[in-house]
């Protein structure tokens, strides 16, 4: 399998997706967040990976 650089766009929904569950970790009333930073940081990392799993256009 041959990796390549996930797009900007990419990039930038996986960075959000880590900030938002840092926030949610850090600040601890953000209603679902907070519940559910865990999973939301899994979320912006499998949407990393795919992003280099699969050519962007």
């Amino acid at each position: 399998m041959k990796l390549s650089a996930p797009t900007f766009v990419t990039f930038l929904i996986a960075v959000a997706l880590a900030v938002i569950a840092l926030l949610g970790v850090l600040v601890k009333t953000i209603p679902f967040v907070s519940e559910n930073a865990f999973w939301i940081l899994l979320v912006g990392f499998v949407v990393l990976m795919l992003g280099t799993m699969f050519k962007g256009k």
